[in-house]
């Protein structure tokens, strides 16, 4: 059992927020989401952690206890669904995922964190539905120490996205060293990665039958016309002890990377890729083109079988008339080689397009973990 300050990781998708904190020196106990299939890839990258398909809003402290065994959590993370609060959305006030908003916080009441911190979209903070953050933090706002909510954009610290988005933190400051939002404003030193960066290293696709969902592993490329970057090499390191799928472990002790799988495109739209500039959108199809000197866009989700499997359009990589990879998806959000999704590329984009770069995620967990150092020397 881990002797550093621990979180539970609630809505935890594919595990982005899970890996931020264990990267930050935290140690997830537990992880609980309800859509199996999204937390598929938690229960192979995180193999100790408790990894629990449930609906968040149904635990109570009892079951709490159970799964916890009595421990306390130093903190709890979490992004709840967010696609009612989408600006692209249809911007909904009764669409019932706004509702996990108050599940989330109702959670950190039963399991009294020493702080927690929570993740949505910008359009969270709109008029017409800031009221439902507050309310929702109303029944523990008499505990906790409640940061104004901060507009995070990744790019600003370390990853190669634009993806922006809100972050809430809380804390009790008979527990934890005084917090400002001044201590989460991105790094001096925080080295700008661009969408080139990220993944000119990674070879190209491999073609497979499209009713084939199989892990496909691809490799880096060998020719020198590039230069590999800083990124890239932290992005091709092994995970430290207790973290990473063995078989993946062992695949990129080799050399080989899980998301290579292609996709089919006919000429017509290929010579349309191909015909777009990059940095701009393909007219037809409005798919982005990345520009490999300046950030990927947001990228999107999809939506899951509930709500009709639509899949999320994928940015138009910068030298190949082709959408991009889930690797380098993987890449350009901030996930590391060794972390796996599923072997269903549509899956494997939702996983990504959902979660939080694990990039910002580490910088932010860092600040709060300093704060434990500081209050143990005080």
């Amino acid at each position: 059992m881990s002797s550093g300050p621990t979180v539970v990781d609630l809505y935890c998708g594919a595990g982005g927020f899970g890996l931020g904190a264990e990267l930050a020196g935290f140690h997830s106990l537990a992880a609980i989401d309800i859509d199996e299939t999204l937390q598929s890839a938690y229960r192979l990258n995180f193999p100790n952690t408790h990894a629990i398909q449930a609906d968040v809003g149904q635990l109570t402290q009892s079951a709490w206890r159970f799964l916890l065994k009595d421990r306390r959590p130093d903190g709890v993370i979490g992004g709840p669904p967010c696609q009612g609060f989408s600006r692209i959305g249809k911007r909904d006030n009764e669409d019932p995922r706004n509702t996990l908003i108050s599940k989330f916080f109702e959670q950190v009441g039963y399991l009294d964190p020493k702080f927690f911190i929570m993740e949505n979209v910008e359009g969270l903070l709109d008029e017409r539905t800031v009221d439902i953050l507050y309310s929702s933090l109303e029944p523990i706002a008499r505990r906790y120490t409640v940061l104004d909510p901060m507009i995070i954009k990744a790019s600003d610290y370390g990853a190669p996205t634009t993806r922006t988005r809100v972050v809430v933190v809380g804390y009790r400051p008979d527990e934890l060293d005084t917090l400002t939002i001044g201590d989460f404003a991105p790094p001096k030193s925080c080295r700008k990665v661009k969408a080139g960066q990220a993944i000119e290293d990674l070879s190209s696709p491999i073609a497979i039958s499209p009713y084939q969902q199989q892990f496909v592993w691809g490799g880096y490329r060998s020719d020198k016309s590039f230069r590999l970057s800083q990124y890239a090499k932290r992005m091709r390191r092994s995970p430290k002890k207790g973290l990473g799928w063995a078989t993946a472990l062992k695949q990129l002790a080799n050399g080989l990377v899980s998301g290579f799988s292609d996709t089919s495109h006919s000429e017509a739209v290929a010579q349309r890729f191909q015909a777009t500039s990059p940095g701009t959108t393909e007219k037809v199809s409005r798919y982005p083109k990345l520009h490999p000197l300046e950030f990927c866009p947001t990228l999107r989700a999809g939506t899951g079988s509930d709500k009709g499997s639509f899949q999320a359009m994928r940015p138009i990589h910068y030298r190949a008339p082709r959408v991009i990879t889930v690797r380098e998806a993987a890449r350009l959000q901030g996930f590391p080689d060794w972390f796996v999704f599923h072997p269903a590329k549509w899956h494997s984009f939702r996983m990504i397009g959902n979660s939080v770069s694990p990039i910002v995620s580490q910088k932010i967990l860092k600040v709060i973990n300093q704060k434990f150092s500081l209050k143990k020397a005080a």
